[in-house]
């Protein structure tokens, strides 16, 4: 090696290792493998490193050896760089202490005690029979009884779903954090399987009977998710003298299928809406078991976020879930309204969507389909997330229940973020960001040129000063604040209590982007694999909301002693209640955006 080659070699081998190594660290931190697969990697890293500088004279070809040997290496890790799946233990601390036996109507069960064991905890309890073989694509059976105790230590196996990437999952939180704050312990994933018909019951550990009830219903577009997630753990919740039960229901293909076949085949004649009906089914359950557990089958509360909201707000519409629960609460998401603009669909789509997936899977039957093997199920191409009106679970169309009086809560406490539609809108415009040059096509594709214009001279200011955010904006409002506006008024003219908020607190993590209310709803922050994300502020409003949320699910009222003041909703005024930095009520940002959008759907109803 010349003298000059020897330089540019000290020169740049330092860099371009620094550069490799911290490559290295980043993907194995995002994809959540093991670390024994980083600290190999690390030690494949450091040989090639030792074995090129000794290397560093000889021919063009050996010096390569260490270089490609690496790059296997490295390929054949990083592939193997995945999480494991592991059951999901319901207590957070190693070793936990397991509860007296509980018996239910069905037979016996045995969980753990929180770690200062003031909560008792039963997961995985199953509510209905396995929905598989035989059993796919029908109404939920109630469970049957079993022999001997049940170990319910551990959450449930989840729904049938299409697991993201870990890799790009960090991703999203990077963008949410906007930073990297490495964590190499790995979180497993926990194991997903067609028998998910089962549930998690927080308890107090105190003698008292007939304590209120809350039942959460998870979201995840209909597609994802489980009753174990961190930010909705019922702990807290229990603490405060209020029952909390997670449950979880058939997801995407599963839950939301349907065709012609099903429904002559069905006693009820429905089809496309079994996620519905596990959770009617989960409701039917809690009523029969209240008084086993401590509870009050009198004094119910449903509440869910995002795709569960939207459940919540369909069971309030149900004839079927009439009885079953006393009140609401729904964050982020809502079908009353006269077209939703999502989750929710007419017999004749979902019919057309599932006449696709019978030819997509080769199969002329359903008999022929109910032998396909799940995971060949999620690989369909077709979007299985929307609940479907059946004239069974759904006998009219949700805001037509609401129209009619026929919905089913006496309070609801209901509400949204101000960042909703950024997690949607951003990735789908992620190469070409809104701008000014290109919103007004991007408005016209949805709200065609009439409706549009009146949107844009609405927002012109705020067009001028930010396309981007005034864009994301009027999409938080198409699809999330406004079917709240339509949801809350509905219920207030037919007697309903009604108490509305908006979440603007901003953090380090989700903050007011959808979903960022969840972990103070429950104040889950000692949970979280993101504690550094929140400071005494936001342990403050958890505190906060928790005691509104878990007074609601007592009395029908969020108010209670060192709480801030909050009203009635009344249509006249449109003021909410605002939970951030400050806590009080606001007029709604939004009540001047709301008639474009209601004259829009009218407009859509006529064609």
């Amino acid at each position: 090696m010349t003298k000059g080659g020897k330089i540019a070699f000290w020169i740049s081998f330092p860099l371009t290792a620094v550069l490799v190594y911290f490559v290295i660290l980043f993907f194995f931190d995002l994809s959540n493998g093991p670390i024994v697969l980083l600290v190999l990697e690390l030690i494949a890293f450091s040989l090639a490193v030792i074995i090129r500088i000794i290397l560093r004279n000889k021919r063009f070809v050996i010096r390569m050896i260490p270089t490609i040997s690496l790059a296997l290496i490295s390929f054949l890790l990083m592939g193997l760089s995945r999480p494991s799946v592991e059951k999901k233990s319901a207590a957070y601390y190693e070793n936990p202490t397991q509860t007296e036996v509980l018996r239910l109507a069905n037979g016996d069960v045995q969980g753990v005690y929180n770690k200062d064991k003031t909560v008792e905890i039963y997961a995985g309890i199953p509510y209905a029979e396995a929905p598989s073989g035989e059993l796919r694509w029908k109404e939920p059976v109630p469970v049957k009884n079993w022999e001997g105790v049940k170990d319910c230590s551990y959450f449930g196996p989840r729904a049938m779903q299409v697991d993201q990437s870990s890799f790009i999952n960090s991703v999203v939180d990077m963008y949410a954090q906007k930073g990297w704050y490495p964590d190499y312990t790995m979180h497993p994933l926990e194991p997903m399987s067609e028998d998910c018909l089962s549930l998690t019951i927080w308890k107090p550990v105190t003698e008292e009977k007939n304590l209120p009830i809350l039942v959460y219903i998870h979201g995840g577009s209909l597609t994802t998710g489980g009753a174990s997630y961190e930010d909705y753990n019922g702990e807290e919740v229990a603490k405060k003298g209020v029952i909390m039960i997670n449950i979880q229901y058939r997801l995407g293909i599963f839950g939301y299928f349907a065709h012609e076949e099903l429904i002559k085949e069905s006693v009820n004649g429905t089809a496309g809406n079994y996620g519905l009906l596990d959770q009617i089914e989960a409701l039917r359950w809690v009523n029969n078991n209240a008084a086993y557990f401590g509870g009050d089958n009198t004094n119910i509360t449903i509440a869910g976020e995002s795709a569960g909201s939207s459940s919540v707000s369909a069971l309030c519409s149900s004839p079927r879930a009439k009885g079953l629960f006393k009140r609401a609460i729904g964050d982020s998401s809502s079908v009353v309204v006269k077209t939703p603009p999502h989750t929710y669909r007419k017999m004749e789509d979902a019919l057309k969507t599932g006449e696709a997936i019978m030819k997509e899977m080769n199969c002329s039957s359903i008999e022929e389909l109910r032998k396909v093997d799940a995971n060949k199920l999620l690989s369909t191409k077709y979007t299985n997330s929307s609940m479907t009106l059946d004239g069974y679970a759904l006998e009219e169309n949700p805001y037509d229940a609401y129209v009619n009086h026929h919905n089913n809560e006496v309070e609801l406490l209901n509400g949204f973020n101000v960042l909703e539609a950024d997690a949607f809108v951003v990735p789908q415009y992620l190469l070409s960001p809104t701008s000014k040059d290109n919103i007004h096509a991007r408005l016209v594709e949805t709200f065609g040129e009439i409706y549009a214009a009146k949107i844009e001279t609405l927002y012109k200011d705020k067009i001028e000063k930010d396309a981007f955010s005034a864009f994301n904006e009027i999409f938080s409002v198409y699809w999330f604040m406004h079917p709240h506006y339509s949801w809350r008024n509905l219920a207030s003219n037919n007697g309903v209590k009604v108490y509305s908020y908006q979440f603007t607190k901003d953090n380090g993590f989700y903050g007011t982007y959808h979903s960022g209310e969840l972990i103070y709803c429950f104040n889950g922050f000692s949970k979280s694999n993101h504690k550094s994300s929140y400071n005494e502020s936001d342990h403050k409003l958890g505190e906060t909301m928790l005691a509104y949320w878990t007074n609601f699910a007592k009395r029908g009222n969020p108010n209670g002693e060192g709480l801030s003041s909050w009203d009635e909703y009344d249509p006249n005024k449109q003021e909410i209640m605002e939970l951030g930095e400050h806590v009080g009520p606001i007029k709604d940002p939004y009540v001047d955006l709301y008639p474009i959008i209601d004259e829009f759907i009218d407009s859509k109803l006529l064609k």
